[in-house]
């Protein structure tokens, strides 16, 4: 029996039939379309701790702020426990599509930043995955401001800091508005079998895309605006995450207003995973 190596010249081929074939395996769609019900569960709960900060509560917005939500309920660990193992289904689902995914796309930029999309989430997912199995089993910090404040002081100590740190700021800010585009131009609905969905829920299932995608949007800017006050003042202080970006809206004018939509944007876009877990094109 011939073994290829990567010299042979039938090795890219396959080992790129191998990949399509773990990619559409059925066990791995399923699996991964049910990892994708958690990660709309996660940013639901992000959602509603946002609307916590609209009534004037100091929840901690963010994944971390969602994990501690479940760990205080009865059934904590395993609610932890399920939704970790949940979500790096999700992971091996998205690791699959940006290897040799989209193959209904036919622009090699689109694609390639299809692509790029499903490792964004991985990474993501992946995050919050180890955070949750962190917490089931009574370990891991749940304070992500002090975690990315003293990240960016170790970057701004280095030479060009601060010139590194507004990379970073602008990349968000690249990613927000790739993100908010997506929803007000509906371009997530090519990604999705609406045929697939039940009849009359075509429109429903566009509108609260539209929204999720915004509000994302929209949450995504704010990290942005922080990190890049970081990098302006060289005050690491000034960086955080989500849950920071929100609490210090809710003290601007009009600040409740907006956080209130992006908290609505949120649990939209929760409510669209649902929903693209089943129309999501293979």
């Amino acid at each position: 029996m011939t073994r290829l190596t990567q010299d042979h010249p039938g090795y890219p081929t396959v080992v790129s039939e191998t990949a399509q074939d773990v990619r559409e395996n059925a066990a791995l769609q399923v699996a991964g379309r049910i990892g994708m019900l958690f990660y709309g569960a996660v940013h639901l709960l992000i959602a509603w701790l946002a609307a916590q900060v609209v009534m004037g509560d100091h929840a901690q917005v963010d994944s971390k702020g969602a994990l501690a939500e479940i760990a205080r309920t009865p059934a904590g660990p395993v609610l932890l426990w399920a939704l970790g193992i949940g979500l790096f289904l999700f992971v091996l689902w998205q690791v699959a599509e940006a290897a040799v995914g989209y193959t209904y796309v036919h622009k090699p930029r689109e694609r390639a930043g299809k692509r790029i999309g499903s490792v964004a989430r991985s990474v993501t997912a992946t995050i919050i995955g180890v955070g949750a199995i962190g917490l089931a089993q009574g370990s891991g910090s749940t304070d992500t401001t002090e975690q990315q404040q003293a990240l960016t002081a170790r970057v701004l100590a280095l030479p060009y800091g601060q010139v590194l740190v507004a990379a970073v700021a602008l990349g968000i800010l690249v990613v927000a508005v790739i993100i908010f585009r997506k929803g007000v131009k509906r371009t997530f609905t090519r990604d999705l079998d609406l045929d697939s969905l039940p009849d009359g829920s075509h429109r429903w299932v566009e509108r609260i895309g539209r929204i999720g995608w915004a509000g994302k949007g929209l949450a995504y800017a704010l990290i942005g605006v922080l990190v890049g006050t970081a990098a302006v003042t060289a005050d690491p202080n000034e960086s955080g995450g989500l849950d920071k970006a929100l609490h210090a809206l809710a003290g601007e004018p009009y600040g409740v207003a907006l956080l209130a939509l992006i908290a609505i944007g949120l649990a939209a876009f929760g409510l669209y995973c649902f929903a693209a877990a089943r129309a999501l094109k293979v």
